[in-house]
């Protein structure tokens, strides 16, 4: 047996250290922000091993159908949602829930409540489950402001008041990238120690990138802007090469992309749907927060995206993210528009 090999092994950073680490940085800290973070974790491996196994189990099927025992089967982003419910509730350190799945905002019983507020797409992209193309979750966390009792506006706040935001990936390999506001970290689950271990530490995106990723199916009714950007990136004026495309259609698997190799993402409003798809609160924040902290940028075509400050829990919000140049670019464009 490689003994040394073994050992060498347990000194991995993992998540859990991680943020114990960030932790210790605050003396005046509780714990309260680590025990919630080590429940989002839970969550994120208890739905990355219901995804790995959706097949077999047939949890792809839709809510509503019944199994041998008579039971009835939930589908994948409904388990997703009720997985993260529970895990969050039970952390005791929550007041205010929003998730992509629920109407309203879950406000939680007074002797589990605690002062954060977690907003989440439990399971990005789950049209795609079927052919086996990369889902994720998508969090973000604000602290509740002074009032003793929780209300919604204690989650209707801008963007840059969140205090962590992160996405888990499952994929090829699960991959969970968070940042607590002092940068970006990617981490991995390793299966055979179930522990998410350091393999991104300190992402930086490329100030420019040679990939922009857009559905290209909805040109027809883009604003000027985005369809003059679009054009540049196919027929450079500048006699550099055209950018390459690459659009998966889930959202997490097009910004880890956009995150690593650099790159635009881009999702604007159109003529069907002027205030875009993507909803601002658990979508738009959390990785406009994480490309921010990895040294990019977040636009809606009016603004700064962390500037936002929304209405209603499910509000939408166009939105161009990724490399600090390519956005800068779509910013002047816009600019000259007027």
């Amino acid at each position: 047996m490689d003994h040394a090999g073994d050992a060498a092994r347990t000194d991995l950073m993992t998540i859990t250290r991680y943020v114990l680490n960030e932790q210790s940085k605050n003396p005046e800290s509780r714990g309260d922000f680590t025990i919630l973070l080590s429940h989002i974790v839970l969550g994120c491996k208890f739905v990355c091993s219901s995804v790995n196994k959706a097949g077999l189990a047939k949890l792809i099927g839709l809510a509503g159908e019944t199994n041998v025992q008579g039971e009835e089967q939930k589908k994948l982003d409904v388990l997703s949602n009720e997985v993260f419910m529970k895990a969050l509730v039970s952390s005791g350190r929550t007041c205010i829930l929003v998730s992509e799945e629920d109407e309203e905002a879950t406000f939680v019983e007074p002797a589990k409540r605690g002062k954060y507020c977690v907003v989440f797409d439990p399971l990005d992209g789950s049209s795609n489950i079927d052919c086996g193309v990369s889902i994720g979750t998508i969090f973000g966390i604000y602290l509740m402001k002074d009032g003793q009792e929780p209300t919604l506006d204690d989650v209707l706040q801008p963007g840059k008041h969140m205090l962590a935001a992160g996405y888990c990936m499952y994929g090829s390999s699960c991959t969970l990238v968070l940042s607590t506001g002092s940068g970006v970290n990617g981490f991995t689950l390793d299966p055979s120690l179930g522990e998410f271990i350091l393999t991104h530490p300190d992402i930086k995106i490329p100030k420019k990138g040679k990939i922009y990723s857009v559905n290209e199916g909805n040109a027809k009714n883009w604003d000027t802007p985005t369809a003059k950007y679009v054009q540049k990136c196919k027929f450079p004026d500048d006699g550099s090469s055209p950018k390459s495309l690459r659009y998966v259609g889930s959202m997490v698997a097009d910004v880890h992309r956009t995150l690593l190799y650099g790159g635009i993402f881009l999702y604007p409003g159109d003529k069907k749907s002027p205030h875009g798809k993507l909803r601002v609160l658990y979508e738009v924040f959390p990785m406009s927060f994480l490309m921010e902290q990895a040294g990019g940028q977040a636009f809606t075509g009016k603004g700064r995206a962390l500037d936002l400050v929304p209405r209603k829990i499910h509000e939408r919000s166009p939105i161009f993210l990724g490399s600090f140049d390519d956005v800068e670019e779509i910013k002047a464009l816009y600019a000259a528009e007027g």
